[in-house]
């Protein structure tokens, strides 16, 4: 148990460190975990600080170890198999992430979302105050990003601010969640238009499955971003089919909800600003793992989720 404490000593919302892995063996050694690359003379290990990571992603040519798997347990992180790039997500539990056994998390806010969530009225206050909370978090972000306002990406901007306002105005105006999707459907549309226009991609078309540079940072960065919702659920006991917003036929779709929340403040400049710039896939990845330190991301999610969880105003 004293093992145990010591793992879990660094709060979830705190963590640093998310792990995209490929070409290698997750291990067990000397009481840590490590990952294994072989190479044509030797073999090279890495220590995973699994009491200060949060997510860990498996990519193409990765196998891991039972006792690594109970040692990431033990620690409270999540693991996740994927394809090259991160994407698409493989697992056997939880539609997309393999979830630590625990029986010790907190039981009120899964209590409290549940108390809520079957009537459609809570149900839609509580997906539009996310979508208030999304756009408040990308104005305070880009207002304060240097390095978003050294490319040209600006809060302020007429074209910005208008989208932002509407869209702020249309919110308390829908009567049903379709409505919200539209509405939320057609600001990221227009967020996609300003980015590329901002850093001269000019043809970009939004396709999942497409080959360039900025729909690959797109889908790379948006599963990332799901590695931190999945935790942030994970963490506070709240599975993941009771969404909000993202359909009823996906169950795992509470994970886009809260993901939708720093999606666009983050993720979305970057990917452009990174295909802008021809940056590998590696380099883009410790772009926005530092930029979701930088604004506290994970710790804006569990505020959010906590905040709508425990909500005291139900009419």
């Amino acid at each position: 148990m004293e093992q145990l404490t010591d793992l879990k000593a660094i709060l979830h919302s705190k963590r640093a460190n998310i792990y995209y892995l490929e070409k290698c063996r997750v291990m067990q050694k000397d009481g840590r975990v490590l990952y294994l690359t072989e190479a044509k003379d030797q073999n090279y290990y890495w220590n995973i600080p699994i009491a200060n990571t949060t997510v860990i992603l498996l990519g193409t040519g990765t196998s891991i170890t039972q006792a690594a798997m109970r040692m990431l347990a033990s620690a409270g992180v999540l693991v996740g198999f994927c394809g090259g790039g991160s994407t698409p997500l493989f697992s056997g539990s939880e539609i997309e992430w393999l979830t630590p056994q625990s029986e010790y998390r907190p039981t009120e806010y899964v209590q409290a979302w549940l108390g809520f969530w079957f009537d459609d009225a809570k149900r839609l206050t509580v997906a539009k105050s996310f979508q208030q909370a999304r756009t408040q978090y990308l104005q305070r972000i880009w207002e304060k990003d240097r390095d978003l306002k050294a490319e040209n990406i600006f809060a302020d901007d007429p074209e910005i601010s208008t989208t932002l306002n509407n869209y702020t105005h249309q919110i308390p105006h829908a009567e049903k969640t379709g409505d919200l999707l539209q509405k939320e459907a057609l600001l990221t549309k227009q967020l996609y238009r300003y980015a590329a226009k901002a850093t001269h991609l000019n043809d970009f078309i939004r396709e999942r499955e497409a080959t360039d540079l900025a729909n690959g940072f797109l889908n790379h960065g948006n599963y990332l971003a799901y590695g931190l919702a999945a935790t942030t659920l994970w963490v506070l006991g709240i599975p993941h089919g009771f969404a909000v917003m993202h359909g009823k036929t996906r169950r795992g779709a509470l994970v886009f909800d809260v993901a939708d929340l720093i999606k666009d403040a983050i993720v979305l400049p970057w990917a452009f600003i990174c295909a802008k710039e021809k940056a590998t896939e590696q380099e883009f990845r410790q772009q926005i793992l530092q930029k979701f330190t930088e604004h506290k991301a994970l710790d804006f999610m569990f505020d959010q989720v906590k905040q709508q969880a425990m909500r005291d105003d139900w009419s």
